[in-house]
């Protein structure tokens, strides 16, 4: 190389360096700035949890809202419920025969079907269809009180709004989503059985008598109450974000999305845990 070229890489070396330590410090600082971010989300959703808590222990209770709510998220989620509960069953059914069928197991459909639909995906299904419609609408509703500065009337009135705005959705949603479990479960098992009895004839009777067969509360019972846990988280992060929204209708929307997405994905990291628990505590 002349001494020239020699010259000119000496002086863009210091350069690229400098790009390169920009570069790195940028990247550092984004993680920082993000972990940092997430350790402070989780404390507020632990101070807000404290809150609500210590007023929902607190009397007066808000029986008149609790049993509003109580409505909101159960008999106007049921429709919606039921319905996927149904396709879960024609879909589990379908396949459960197809695959079945090929190994000469087709006495085993019943169990098949009832213990995918109640154990697997009736609990999962239901938690994620009540997320997308109760999770959007609480935190849009919140968020939209939030912003008109409702709430802020609401504790001027003394009337804590964290009992009668947050504490009485989220027991709300603790109490509804098992009895959605079992309407979700119950519709899977009777399309299930349908789409089964179209193609070959089999008697509701008999299916129930032998897809139940053998099986005791403790293989019924634990991952239907696990959903109760999906309804506080539900509950528990869509009054979160939607009370604690800023910035007008865009927040609003930015609650209602970030609630949907949010619950959805602590309700699946959720779900992990629970099917653990459940079969080393009830083998």
């Amino acid at each position: 190389m002349s001494d020239r070229g020699q010259t000119a890489a000496a002086a863009i070396r210091p350069q690229v360096q400098g790009l390169r330590a920009t570069h790195l410090s940028a990247i550092v600082n984004s993680a920082t700035n993000l972990i940092s971010g997430l350790f402070e989300w989780f404390g507020n959703l632990g101070i807000f949890l404290w809150q609500v808590v210590r007023a929902a222990v607190t009397p007066p209770f808000e029986w008149r809202e609790l049993i509003k709510q109580l409505d909101e998220v159960g008999s106007k989620s049921l429709p919606l419920v039921a319905l996927a509960g149904s396709a879960i069953g024609i879909v589990i059914s379908l396949e459960a025969r197809y695959s079945l069928g090929r190994f000469g197991a087709k006495s085993m459909f019943p169990a098949t079907l009832v213990y995918s639909v109640i154990q697997v995906m009736g609990p999962i299904i239901t938690g994620l269809v009540v997320s997308g419609r109760v999770g959007a609408g609480i935190g849009a509703e919140l968020a939209s009180m939030k912003v008109t500065e409702q709430i802020d009337a609401i504790e001027a009135s003394a009337i804590n709004p964290y009992r009668l705005l947050a504490a009485t959705r989220i027991l709300a949603c603790i109490l509804m989503l098992p009895l959605l479990t079992l309407a979700a479960d119950a519709c899977g098992l009777f399309t299930g059985w349908f789409a089964q009895a179209i193609v070959e004839p089999l008697s509701f009777h008999k299916f129930i008598e032998s897809g139940f067969r053998g099986a005791t509360f403790s293989a019924f019972l634990p991952p239907t109450f696990k959903t109760a846990v999906y309804g506080f988280i539900i509950g528990l992060i869509a009054c979160f974000q939607g009370m604690r929204t800023r910035g007008g209708a865009e927040g609003v929307g930015r609650a209602a999305t970030n609630s949907v997405v949010l619950a959805s994905l602590f309700l699946i990291l959720a779900d992990v845990v629970l099917v653990k628990f459940i079969l080393v505590v009830f083998p």
